[in-house]
């Protein structure tokens, strides 16, 4: 043996399977065939898709074996792993290197030459009275998937007819379409102001408007108080005194690092989440650790968050096999982006990198932009809008974060911008990304070019924006300026604007300075594009003039119908 191999690990111990946990036994199954691998599991499974426990719910994923990546045979036969299912570290000891499990035949000391601790999380429970009613579950296993289901498919007179789901970030949202897709009634209640918390509210608005389409019932900003447990069913009671009559009730309120345990032996961690270095190390001797557990360090704001996603948590793993086994050669983990999609009936909603709390949080100051193309050719059928917002750094343009929402052609948008993220990019940069076109797939100006436009616009000065938020302020301070069609201005419009169209702007100036009276003007359109002409006109009028961002598409989905006058 060579002293290199001397050197190496000769036993890694990895708590937790699933992405992280998995990943990293796999990789260093690659790099070392001698090393003994040992997984230890607390559940029934090592290998399985988290992901896809709502598609099983729903019927859309109809055998329960589809979800099973890998068994522990598998694993034995494909990468000679020792998977141990059933298996629960309950104690961890740096000075002796070894934890301790909790198995069927009961409790072992095992020792480890390096240790990956990829624990995941657990669902946060509320102090809610009631919540320990049998109705209540989570979808966060196997076990629990199945159980739901079972549920719903039982026999006439014990289905289940009628579901709550407490929490509308994704797993709410993509639990409560499933529920849905089973014929069941179906509340969805979240306690923050829009479904799908980590979306801007004007993304957010379009799948509040799909899932009322679908049949569910939203309840945002309002939190529930209690369940009262029944004989034959629960009754969830929400602040404002409405009651929700249940079968069944998902808890989907978040996740919390489950590394109690870890924590104290000693592990540094921080609001219960474990602190790692750029190699996933802890302080703890050869002791690593990733996934859901783990605080990570923003990509774009430098702030430290759980990232509880599968594509980071599989990179990870990865990167920490690499460090235990090649150390002089391994990459440093890249900091998350924090990319996510979800489908919602018709629509699909994705984010990649900051959105505008996070920046602001982090002090950043930024432009926003508000664009509504269409996902191929307008002239080709089918061309439909989406919402797309991008954020970029004040001053030089740097990309920041993006989010869109709409029928076809949002992930391959997401997708570019993340990479633009990831590689530094600016909007000048976007501009010049060459990607395909075809009248089939997209335009010869995709929407990331025109985000890049839009966006050195700002910066150079050509255009000056405006938001739908700052509405209620604006107009006591300036003129609003509508330069849409009189139909579409008939069908709805903001109150006290005036009304020009933009192709008759120019014979009509003398009335937008008779009605400014010495006041900033502030133009809009249907998504902005009529409306950024309209304010270079009026700016080298000597208008002191702005374009609303998004047009009326943006400010009825942040406004909301409500406000509009006909």
């Amino acid at each position: 043996m060579s002293a290199a191999m001397a050197d190496r690990p000769r036993r890694i111990v990895i708590v937790g399977g699933v992405a992280a946990g998995m990943s990293a036994a796999a990789r260093a199954r690659r790099l070392d065939e001698h090393a003994e691998i040992v997984v230890l599991e607390r559940g029934a499974h090592v290998s399985f898709a988290n992901c896809g426990l709502p598609y099983y719910v729903g019927g859309e994923i109809e055998d329960q074996s589809s979800l099973l990546v890998q068994t522990p045979a598998t694993l034995r036969a494909a990468l000679d792993l020792d998977v141990r299912v059933h298996h629960d570290v309950i104690a961890l000891d740096a000075a002796t290197r070894s934890v301790t499990v909790r198995g069927p035949e009961g409790d072992e000391q095992l020792a480890y030459d390096a240790l990956v601790l990829a624990p995941g999380a657990v669902a946060v429970r509320p102090p809610l009275p009631g919540l320990d009613s049998p109705r209540v579950s989570t979808l966060r296993t196997v076990e629990d998937a199945v159980r739901l289901r079972e549920r719903i498919e039982a026999g006439a007179e014990a289905s289940a007819r009628r579901a709550v789901v407490l929490g509308a970030g994704f797993i709410g949202v993509e639990a409560a379409e499933a529920l849905r897709r089973q014929g069941l009634e179906v509340e969805l209640v979240e306690l923050a102001p829009h479904v799908l918390p980590p979306l801007e509210a004007e993304i957010a608005a379009p799948v509040a408007a799909e899932l009322r389409r679908l049949g569910i019932r939203g309840r945002a900003g309002i939190a529930a108080e209690s369940v009262e447990h029944h004989e034959d069913h629960d009754t969830v009671v929400l602040a404002d005194g409405t009651r929700l009559e249940a079968d069944i009730i998902l808890l989907s309120a978040g996740v919390r690092p489950d590394t109690a345990a870890f924590e104290a032996a000693g592990v540094a961690c921080e609001r219960g989440a474990i602190l790692v270095d750029e190699h996933g190390r802890t302080n703890l001797p050869d002791v690593y650790a990733a996934g859901d557990a783990v605080l990570s360090v923003d990509a774009v704001t430098g702030l430290r968050r759980p990232v509880a996603l599968a594509g980071p948590a599989n990179r990870a793993g990865r990167g920490i096999a690499d460090h235990i086994l090649r150390p002089d050669s391994a990459r440093p983990l890249p900091a998350p982006v924090g990319t996510a999609i979800v489908r919602v009936g018709e629509l699909t909603a994705a984010l990649t990198g900051a959105n505008s709390a996070a920046l602001s949080a982090a002090g950043i100051e930024t432009d926003t932009l508000h664009l509504h193309p269409t996902q191929h050719a307008g002239y080709f059928p089918g061309a439909a809008q989406m919402a797309l917002v991008v954020h970029i750094r004040r001053g030089d343009g740097l990309l920041l974060g993006a989010q869109a929402v709409g029928r076809e052609g949002v992930d391959k948008r997401i997708d570019v911008l993340a990479t633009a993220i990831r590689a530094g990019l600016t909007a000048a940069d976007l501009i010049d990304l060459d990607l395909a076109y075809s009248p089939v797939y997209g335009s010869a100006k995709d929407p990331v070019n025109l985000a890049g436009m839009v966006g050195v616009n700002v910066l150079d000065g050509t255009l000056a924006l405006w938001y739908a938020q700052d509405w209620d302020r604006l107009r006591a301070e300036a003129l609003i300026l509508d330069v849409r069609s009189a139909a579409e201005y008939a069908v709805g419009h903001l109150p006290g604007t005036l009304h020009i169209p933009h192709t008759e702007l120019r014979d009509r100036l003398d009335e937008v300075h008779d009605a400014a009276a010495g006041r900033p003007v502030r133009a809009l359109c249907g998504s902005g594009v009529r409306s950024h002409i309209a304010h270079r006109l009026l700016t080298q009028s000597g208008f002191d003039s702005a374009s609303l961002s998004g047009g009326m598409l943006t400010a009825r989905a942040v406004l909301g119908e409500g406000v509009l006058a006909h």
